[in-house]
């Protein structure tokens, strides 16, 4: 059985924590897409740790942990977050890389921060990790696989190639140092030997799992309005974030096979990174939620950059998990709220003095305006509950309203940033 947990919203949702819980139960983890531009935050017995690469099955001895062929592999990134698991004494796990992953290259680095550069004030908030110019050569047919570090000199001709072009770029658009082929692939191969033991079919393995009977939980990254096909393009990633793309970013299983798609979505909304945020919240009240959100604050995991934060977006919310189709959502860091004395919900967005409870195309939705509902407060901080008939029937009507919204019932909450901090819930749909 393959189950895939997904972000409903802009990512930051809290799917680290939601994963690292649910795998305590699969056999298999598998990262499907993405790249290390984003980070899962995992509070375990071992400590605190952002994973960015590395699936959250990490920290279970029992888990098989696969970084599929639709990720973006950023080697020397992959190599940095095992040693440090390893310096924390984190067991090392059992971890498959694709055979068919793409290497993000030094070069996918270079190009983001350049172009970001030349775009100045109308740059689209990149994380700088080289995903974009990564998934470009994906799809322009000019990425190199894992398994091309099997053969030297056909590798070596690969990159004298790519870099005929990529000097070009460099030299007459930005003006920067070239490429050296030779390095580069000197750069790689001196990974191979490290590399080898873990590089596998991994397709076969999946599929060779399923008959077999095992449990599968495909992870994502970022969360709906963050795909490219389907989100607030062109502020989004170069992946699909769906979990309709875990059944080839994982390695070629059966769509049918994905039996549970969970969405995760936070009891207030955060984003980091430019886009239309209707529901978002400016000046003090912002930096109030922000330092409340959580142990740390609302502070990306990978960039350290200040979350942008507002409220619970409805619309936004009904749509990522209509797109992602979820059939159960988890609602995360209710706990974070317990300061206010009210709080409000986005529940409609009005676009040129019309409402709607739609979620329009990006250029409506950057003359949207939040259509607000109000709610009391909890009365009382929520950390500490162990049982969701124990919270204030302030924060259990929180919690129903939202699930009437976006349509999915809710069965877990979590009230806090450890794995014991989680509630479960009877749905009300």
């Amino acid at each position: 059985m393959v189950k895939a947990i997904v972000g409903a919203n802009w990512g930051d949702e809290g799917k680290g924590k939601s994963t690292d819980m649910l795998a305590e139960r699969a056999d298999i983890v598998v990262r499907f897409q993405g790249g290390a531009n984003a980070g899962h935050t995992i509070i375990n017995d071992y400590g605190k740790f952002a994973l960015h690469l590395l699936p959250s099955g990490v920290f279970h001895s029992h888990i098989t942990n696969v970084i599929g062929n639709g990720v973006a592999l950023d080697i020397s990134k992959l190599k940095k977050e095992l040693d440090d698991l390893v310096s924390r004494d984190v067991p090392p796990p059992k971890l498959l890389l694709s055979e068919r992953a793409q290497i993000l290259m030094p070069y996918h680095i270079l190009l983001d921060v350049y172009e970001e550069e030349r775009l100045a004030d109308r740059q689209f908030g990149s994380t700088k990790s080289g995903i974009a110019p990564f998934y470009a050569d994906k799809y322009a047919k000019t990425g190199i696989q894992l398994c091309e570090l099997c053969d030297e000199a056909a590798l070596l001709d690969h990159l004298e190639r790519i870099c005929e072009v990529k000097n070009l770029l460099l030299e007459h658009v930005y003006h920067k140092p070239l490429l050296d082929p030779a390095a580069l692939a000197a750069e790689l191969l001196s990974y191979r030997d490290w590399l080898r033991p873990m590089i596998a079919d991994t397709g076969a393995f999946l599929r060779q799992a399923l008959r077999e009977g095992k449990e599968i939980l495909l992870e994502g990254q970022l969360g709906s309005l963050r795909d490219p096909d389907l989100g607030i393009y062109p502020m989004v990633t170069s992946s699909s974030t769906l979990a309709g793309y875990g059944a080839v970013g994982a390695g070629g299983i059966p769509p049918c096979e994905i039996k549970e798609i969970i969405a995760v979505t936070k009891a207030y909304s955060s984003a980091v990174g430019a886009g239309a945020f209707v529901s978002e919240l400016f000046g003090e009240a912002a930096a109030e939620l922000r330092e409340h959100g959580g142990d740390a604050g609302e502070y990306g995991a990978t960039t350290h950059r200040p979350r942008r934060v507002g409220w619970f977006d409805c619309v936004a919310t009904r749509y990522g998990c209509a797109v992602q189709g979820a059939t159960q959502a988890i609602l995360t860091a209710i706990d974070c709220l317990s300061y206010l004395d009210e709080l409000q919900v986005c529940v409609a967005y009005e676009i040129d003095g019309e409402i709607t409870r739609d979620f329009p195309v990006t250029a409506q939705l950057e003359r949207a305006k939040p259509v607000l509902k109000t709610f009391p407060g909890f009365g009382r901080p929520l950390r500490g509950v162990r049982a969701f008939a124990d919270l204030p029937q302030a924060a259990k009507d929180y919690v129903a309203f939202i699930e009437q919204e976006i349509g999915v019932p809710i069965r877990l909450v979590s009230n806090g940033p450890r794995r014991e901090e989680t509630l479960t819930r009877e749905s009300l749909l």
